[in-house]
């Protein structure tokens, strides 16, 4: 959708939030393949910093997205902001399943701390194309949001 509206794009992968250590790598196993496929550039964290998202979550587990989003975004906009972007934004902005308003007003903090804009798109409306052409193309598709306590929720039944 950037592209065709003329944006130059690059991507970024800072995922400190995604357990175990083997989602990451096949998340960015993904990307990487997808990535060369396309002509995108993106740029990765060069370390795992589970710890960074365990700090920002533990005991405030029911506010954890916001401190989620909080930690990945305000990097986002650091590293825009240091290489020189226009603008940031973010592919969370394209799942049903995330906060979309907390992600937005999260995204907006950033920008205004790091100094950079930050550029809103719903990409919502692309999902089912989305779906279906990753499955077109067989591209692993995550079952979860990427912290543990998502990946509980989605597999763990208190019941079993």
């Amino acid at each position: 959708m950037l592209r065709a509206e003329g944006g130059e794009v690059c991507g970024l992968f800072v995922n400190p939030n995604i357990h175990p250590y083997q989602e990451y790598r096949r998340r960015w196993d993904t990307l990487a393949q997808y990535a060369g496929q396309m002509g995108l550039s993106v740029i990765r964290e060069e370390t795992y910093p589970l710890e960074a998202f365990l700090r920002q979550v533990a005991f405030r587990e029911q506010e954890r997205c916001r401190h989620c989003y909080t930690l990945r975004l305000t990097q986002t906009a650091r590293i825009a902001r240091d290489r020189g972007y226009d603008a940031f934004t973010t592919t969370l902005l394209y799942s049903r399943f995330q906060k979309h308003a907390l992600i937005r007003s999260v995204a907006e903090e950033a920008a205004g701390s790091e100094g950079v804009p930050f550029l809103y798109r719903d990409f919502r409306p692309g999902w089912s194309e989305g779906v279906r052409l990753s499955r077109e193309i067989g591209m692993y598709r995550q079952q979860y949001c990427g912290c543990i306590y998502s990946e509980r929720e989605r597999f763990h039944s208190p019941h079993g």
